[in-house]
């Protein structure tokens, strides 16, 4: 076991990329504004995340391909292949520069969130710059082991730190387990479940998972019946990653929870104006400041004076693990698409990454609420997610492609139930992004 737990590596991607700034604002909205009683959608998520995912680890592992090189490769429709290609190159390099900036401005709200204001000054472009030199710095590397046990230890950290604090505040465990095991949608709530499911199942880890996966097993021989010892690592690594990421998520939550209902929802407040900014709203925060001296004050006489910073070091990590597997999904995903080398080091897989990271920046220093990018961006991957569901589902069933690794009906039966919620999530995002709904 010791053995196989030294093999988890590429599902650390996965949970570095869906613990984002966004991940936190929406899960803190969850716990300021409903309670526990939306801890069963995190797990719902987590669960359809970790369908996806087995698939798409699957397709690393034993067809040695990615999601992009197996669309290009196999993806036999003259007439929708274009189309795909197209939607999916939008989606995730127009859809990751966007959310890049989300990334990078997350380790400004940590420091807001530990200074209780709501504007730093000379801080912000410096935090910016900093946690984008850093993500620039690994990537520039283009060595897979470095960036792969950067994010693990990242992740590592986001777990202390989160679950540290779930157990700290000492929640209603009853009251836990009941939000986890009873699905029920509160008031005003169906919207706030949607987004936890967004803010785990998210198109670009499809691409970025089957992607390292590949480059972590690169098996000898005939990859369909030489590699099931890789393919039970993989699997592990996957469920391990996945479920520790909704743990996490679940911890958010759970921290957000009593500050909201005893401190007039200050956090939710906050967390609403990061939601908002995401999804091309008005910032809250732009018209009524949010007054944190009441959170903080709170955990700080709780739990001392420290726990506060305990907290925006949390969002600091997110916002950097957020920051390096964004552009790193882009090139992956560009890369399968144009049949480049894969290479990291290539210098067109260097040039995306680049991009998306610098637009990102140019973003997160210089617009307060970038909409148009943002709401086609939201629009292209709630198209996107259905659509690279159902992808997965037919490569996963296709015997030339994974041999005698292809989906049992018990996969296909769970793939099935996570493609009706994942369409009608997109389309929610779609009316959403469109303002057909509000």
């Amino acid at each position: 076991m010791f053995q196989r737990l030294k093999a988890i590596g590429p599902g650390a991607f996965v949970a570095a990329a869906f613990i984002g700034p966004g991940t936190l604002a929406t899960a803190s909205k969850a716990g300021g504004q409903f309670g526990y009683s939306l801890l069963w959608a995190v797990a719902f998520s987590t669960f359809a995340c970790l369908v996806l995912q087995e698939m798409a680890t699957r397709l690393g592992v034993v067809a040695q391909m990615g999601v992009g090189e197996s669309i290009r490769k196999h993806f036999n429709f003259p007439l929708i292949k274009p189309l795909v290609i197209g939607l999916v190159l939008a989606a995730v390099l127009v859809g990751n520069a966007a959310y890049e900036s989300g990334n990078l401005s997350g380790g400004v709200l940590g420091a807001q969130l530990a200074s209780q204001k709501t504007e730093l000054g000379f801080w912000t472009p410096v935090i910016v710059l900093l946690l984008a030199s850093t993500a620039f710095g690994l990537l520039w590397t283009a060595k897979y082991k470095v960036i792969e046990r950067s994010l693990i230890l990242l992740v590592a950290v986001m777990g202390v730190v989160f679950l540290t604090s779930a157990v700290m505040i000492q929640p209603d465990w009853m009251e836990v387990l009941n939000g986890l095991v009873n699905p029920w949608i509160p008031d005003n709530g169906w919207l706030t479940v949607v987004a936890l499911i967004g803010t785990t199942v998210v198109p670009y880890n499809v691409f970025l998972h089957a992607s390292a996966a590949k480059q972590r097993w690169s098996s000898e021989g005939d990859s369909k019946n030489d590699n099931s010892s890789d393919l039970g690592n993989a699997r592990l690594d996957t469920a391990i990653s996945v479920i520790g990421g909704g743990l996490i998520t679940a911890a958010i939550l759970i921290v957000a929870t009593p500050y909201a209902a005893t401190y007039e929802n200050t956090l939710s407040q906050q967390s609403q104006a990061v939601v908002d900014q995401v999804n091309g709203d008005q910032p809250v925060v732009a018209s009524q400041p949010v007054k944190l001296k009441k959170v903080f004050k709170a955990s700080s006489d709780r739990l001392g004076g420290w726990f506060p910073w305990f907290l925006a070091f949390g969002y600091c990590v997110a916002g950097l693990s957020s920051a390096i597997t964004a552009p790193l999904a882009a090139a992956y995903a560009s890369a399968e698409l144009f049949a480049w080398p894969k290479e990291l080091s290539d210098w067109r897989f260097r040039a995306t990454w680049i991009s998306i990271l610098m637009v990102g920046v140019m973003f997160a220093l210089f617009v307060q609420s970038p909409q148009q990018l943002l709401v086609f961006a939201q629009a292209a991957n709630g198209l996107l997610l259905p659509v690279i569901a159902i992808f997965l589902i037919w490569a996963a069933n296709n015997e030339g492609i994974l041999g005698r690794y292809k989906n049992s009906w018990q996969a296909n039966s769970l793939g099935a139930v996570v493609v009706l919620v994942t369409f009608g999530l997109g389309l929610v995002l779609v009316l959403k992004a469109f303002k057909v709904i509000v």
